[in-house]
């Protein structure tokens, strides 16, 4: 019977050899062997996640014990390496024998026999020395240590110093967190929290976010727990939720969400106008679109009408708003947890790409804002190219807009602390315990 190693394996390699993202190639694994114990699954998802982040590193300390770069290996003997070491390194529930003894399994299985005395030699050498010393600490280089590429650790050295850029990476490389969003048109916090410990399902409140709650790690199938069916919670990182509170839509407004799918914005943006109000839901990949009427549904939600196609050119807008959300595309720099190998595919000129883009569409949405009214422009990004730099470029061609202090919940104030001169919030994963974010508030005078 094929085991968790196994599994992680075969996904790990279709990462590898095949490019597949991390997230396609492990559920495809996962439907396709969906009788596994759910240890078994969490076991691969854990190895499948953690080798992607930790690659750089795991192929250091092969190169260290083996004496050869893995380019010089034999592929899947690396892969057979990355799962034994991890599982030592960074697995505490999983002795070093059982590490060593799947790993020499998974090379046989693997027509491998003829390395398996290798990879059991380079293993139990690294016990040895994992006993007598921290295997980082001959280590020094923070994209090393920490698996991260060289472009990244430069950017953030130079926001932030390394001792905050350190904080940062280990803060990248732990399990992301889930959190939920109340439908308070449906339930209130108290009567959901209720129903959950009813349930057993463990989850703690976030006192510094209206509505949300955060779930511990192990609950399962999310589509599965009480009160999903019923509309009663949305998924939604805490610092997403900030947006459409910042953004303050009031009942009977004309709202205009320009990069609204998969949806958690704009229907937060619903439930904050007790569905009471108009809200047009552009983006211009259709099947994204359904993922939002699928949630709209689910939600009991009726304010939102959907618009497909590309806000750059929607020009039948122009002065109908009274407010813009504008989560623009971005590089997804502030969510490196919740994407395994997104820190790989991300480069430096794909973020100029993408600065282009998002002031195209603000150009084209600022059109659309009433004398007055109000824009939101939002990423899950920290890279200032595509935040600081957007905005004050944006501010010195437009006169007749200026930033805002974003409006907070009074719990929220005393948490975010906004520059006079710079009034837009950027939300530090590491200081605060979620998504990294950039929100400006902008009026139209």
């Amino acid at each position: 019977m094929i085991n968790s190693r196994q599994l992680a394996f075969y996904a790990l390699r279709a990462i590898n050899k095949q490019k597949a993202y991390a997230d396609i190639a492990l559920d495809r694994i996962l439907q396709s062997h969906i009788d596994i114990s759910k240890s078994d699954r969490s076991l691969v998802t854990e190895l499948v996640y953690g080798i992607t982040r930790r690659q750089r590193t795991l192929d250091a300390l092969i190169a260290e014990f083996t004496g050869k770069p893995t380019a010089k290996q034999p592929p899947d003997l690396r892969l057979i390496l990355q799962i034994g070491i991890y599982q030592i390194c960074f697995l505490d529930h999983i002795p070093n024998s059982a590490a060593v003894n799947s790993s020499v399994d998974l090379a046989k299985s693997e027509k491998l026999s003829g390395l398996s005395g290798l990879v059991n030699a380079v293993l139990r050498k690294i016990c040895r020395e994992q006993e007598k010393r921290s295997l980082f600490s001959n280590i020094q280089d923070l994209g090393t240590l920490h698996s991260f590429p060289d472009w990244l650790i430069t950017l953030w050295l130079e926001q932030f110093g390394t001792a905050e850029t350190d904080q940062l990476c280990q803060w990248f490389n732990q399990s992301p967190h889930i959190d939920l969003r109340v439908n308070t048109l449906k339930t209130s916090i108290t009567e959901l929290s209720d129903r959950f410990h009813q349930a057993q399902i463990e989850f703690a409140p976030l006192p510094t976010i209206p509505n949300a709650l955060r779930l511990s790690s192990g609950v399962g199938n999310i589509p599965s727990l009480i009160g999903f069916t019923e509309g009663l919670w949305t998924v939604q990182d805490a610092s997403a939720q900030l947006a459409a509170l910042i953004l303050d839509p009031q009942p009977q407004e004309v709202i205009i969400d320009a990069c609204a799918a998969p949806g958690g914005k704009t229907t937060h943006i619903a439930e904050l106008m007790g569905d009471q109000g108009l809200i047009y839901a552009c983006d211009r990949t259709e099947n994204r679109l359904k993922k939002l009427q699928q949630n709209c549904d689910r939600l009991g939600l009726k304010s939102i009408q959907i618009r497909v196609g590309d806000s750059r050119e929607f020009t039948d807008f122009q002065g109908q708003a009274d407010r813009v959300l504008l989560d623009v595309p971005c590089s997804g720099l502030g969510t490196l947890h919740r994407h395994a190998d997104a820190r790989w595919r991300q480069t430096p000129e794909e973020s100029t790409k993408l600065a282009i883009l998002q002031t195209e569409i603000l150009n084209q949405a600022e059109t659309w804002v009433k004398t007055g009214g109000i824009l939101v422009y939002s990423t899950c990004t920290i890279h200032p190219a595509e935040n600081e730099s957007i905005i004050e470029e944006f501010l010195a061609n437009h006169s007749n807009w200026h930033l805002v202090p974003p409006s907070l919940p009074t719990q929220l104030e005393s948490k975010f602390q906004f520059s006079e001169h710079r009034p837009w919030l950027k939300i530090l994963p590491h200081q605060h315990n979620m998504d990294g974010f950039f929100i400006a508030k902008l009026q139209k005078i």
